[in-house]
């Protein structure tokens, strides 16, 4: 192959993978996460994992195989373990990987990466979308009693979150009585409702007590 089309595809895939990263970061991933602090790693491992395929595309023989071998030990020892990283925000680490990995194989065609690389964007964006199973949430609680019965546990839950849909005790400590659980549960429909009718009641009250005080009148000029 000439080495100027070989260049032409290498520049095409970097700049489908360059539209594909920074949708999934600056359209999908901060407007709803707001973590600046991510957007510099989604986008420095896209580009490096892009930049590590490129190059074993262009080498070939053992030491092909050598960097294959490197990068699938790189890959395989990355650890997103830390407390701070919620499982979407890992979900989004992976899908810049894929995307850094389709857009560089040399033998994919470029449709074929392009389509991919939005079926990808897609994916992620209906799958995190906010209003996707917006009703549920998850909450990992510390009861100040412990609870033997779990029909007990269940009305405690329902009272404190809404109704609860799974839960998972983590600890129970009967020295100081407490015990931490891990619980699924479903927001209340009407409580959205309900604050907004709270608010608007208030504000008319406010407006009603104000429309109702006694407006000052200008003292009256005495005559000589």
């Amino acid at each position: 192959m000439d080495t100027l089309e070989t260049y032409g595809q290498l520049v095409a895939r970097l700049a489908i993978d360059l539209t594909a990263v920074s949708v999934l970061t600056f359209a999908v991933y901060y407007p709803r996460h707001r973590r600046r602090d991510l957007v510099p790693a989604y986008l420095a491992l896209n580009v490096a994992l892009f930049s590590v395929v490129a190059a074993l595309s262009q080498v070939g023989g053992g030491g092909g195989m050598a960097l294959g071998f490197g990068l699938f030990g790189v890959l395989s020892i990355i650890r997103l373990r830390s407390d701070s990283i919620q499982h979407e925000e890992v979900a989004y680490y992976f899908t810049t990987l894929v995307l850094g990995l389709l857009c560089a194989l040399p033998h994919l065609p470029l449709a074929v990466a392009g389509a991919l690389a939005a079926l990808l964007l897609l994916v992620i964006h209906v799958a995190d979308h906010p209003r996707l199973l917006s009703g549920t949430r998850r909450a990992v609680i510390t009861l100040d009693v412990v609870h033997a019965d779990e029909a007990a546990l269940r009305a405690d839950l329902a009272r404190r979150l809404g109704e609860p849909l799974t839960w998972t005790v983590k600890q129970v400590d009967f020295v100081r009585d407490l015990m931490v659980v891990d619980v699924r549960f479903r927001v209340p429909e009407l409580s959205g409702r309900v604050a907004r009718t709270t608010r608007r009641t208030a504000l008319s009250a406010t407006r009603s007590r104000t429309n109702a005080l006694p407006v000052p009148r200008p003292p009256a000029k005495e005559t000589v």
